[in-house]
């Protein structure tokens, strides 16, 4: 189902989505592209039915939105046609911890976290019964590495890793892919708008070789693609070292550490 579907890609307005969809239309898919800046969407539309021959639908919804959230999962589950999922959708706080507000806090986790739960969830019973799909969640390296000090962001992007791999598990035996593709700093307007110079960073990787890669480990089938990696050993390594620890999880008494001399 997934050679030739239609693409729902939710953020697809700029940045990475965009990329994804300009991606995608190359390869011969019809769109449906989601975002909350109607005008942008329906410029990028035109561009990709112009110079792709593709049908490209415009579908206007903020993903923190009751409402629109649920237009979405609405055209996830009814149309058929969908066959791939990109949950792109995602944004930054500016400050530190204790410089945001809890209603900001609230909203990025209903952005970076509730929405692409849901909206997997939305699309993953009509993949069961297809027998095919997929699904593609953008996370990010911040959520491997609290020493990055984006402690909100980066915990719900470390949420969007754990659910692609645990999704992976659950849907790959039932014939549905899921991907999380896990950038490092792309050049994107995420950092203006929380107040950063993307020009002042040590390195930052552009949005179309991002993507390109992203989607060269898409079509590998990697379940988790890390396109700033170098060293995939390193990845293997981490995943080795942490399935070593399961079996010791199972435990009837606590470790000898934590236990009282007393």
């Amino acid at each position: 189902m997934t050679e030739t579907s239609t693409v729902l890609i939710t953020g697809a307005s700029a940045g990475i989505g965009a990329a994804y969809a300009e991606r995608f239309a190359r390869r011969g898919h019809d769109l449906v592209l989601v975002a909350r800046n109607k005008a942008r969407l329906e410029v990028l539309s035109e561009q990709l039915r112009k110079e792709h021959g593709v049908a490209v639908d415009v579908l206007q919804a903020d993903v923190t939105n009751t409402d629109d959230l649920a237009a979405v999962e609405t055209r996830l589950r009814d149309d058929d046609r969908i066959g791939i999922l990109v949950n792109n959708a995602g944004a930054s706080l500016a400050g530190t911890f204790v410089d945001q507000a809890a209603s900001d806090i609230a909203q990025l986790i209903a952005l970076n976290a509730t929405a692409v739960a849901r909206l997997a969830s939305a699309v993953a019973p009509r993949f069961i019964k297809a027998g095919s799909g997929a699904i593609i969640n953008v996370s990010s390296v911040v959520g491997l590495a609290p020493e990055f000090g984006m402690s909100v962001y980066g915990a719900t992007k470390a949420f969007v890793t754990f659910l692609s791999q645990g999704l992976s598990l659950e849907l790959g035996p039932k014939g549905i892919y899921v991907q999380a593709v896990l950038p490092a700093a792309t050049r994107t307007e995420l950092w203006q708008l929380v107040g950063i110079d993307v020009n002042t960073l040590p390195a930052v990787m552009e949005v179309g070789e991002l993507v390109d890669a992203a989607l060269a480990g898409f079509d590998k089938r990697e379940p988790v693609t890390i396109p700033p990696l170098h060293d995939a050993a390193q990845w293997d390594a981490y995943q080795a070292a942490r399935q070593a620890m399961i079996p010791g999880f199972a435990q009837v008494h606590a470790a000898e550490r934590y236990r009282s001399a007393s």
